[in-house]
């Protein structure tokens, strides 16, 4: 069987809007990826800088500052005084 001229056209224009649904759904799948990974860039930006406070307090909080004043208080330590300090030497390290 041999298709006339009309039914090459319909061929054709079924074709072209095949493919042109393709691309336009494709179209669409990149907006919605693309505001997603917006979405996702802002939400890490500002994870990240959560993170950061929080180092920065850890940080703050190991500090001398922060701990020799709450050991003398909560725990009743002192700073040991230069007398105080006996430097232990390790057996084997010495000289033979």
């Amino acid at each position: 069987m041999r298709l006339k001229g009309r039914h090459w056209v319909a061929v054709w224009l079924i074709a072209f809007l095949a493919v042109t649904w393709l691309v336009y759904a494709r179209q669409t799948a990149a907006i919605h990826d693309a505001g997603a990974l917006i979405e996702i860039r802002a939400r890490r930006a500002n994870l990240e800088g959560h993170r950061a406070e929080l180092e920065r307090r850890i940080r703050t909080g190991e500090s001398r500052a922060v701990l020799v004043p709450r050991a003398q208080t909560k725990l009743g330590l002192h700073l040991p005084a230069d007398s105080e300090i006996i430097l232990i030497p390790l057996p084997g390290n010495g000289p033979p």
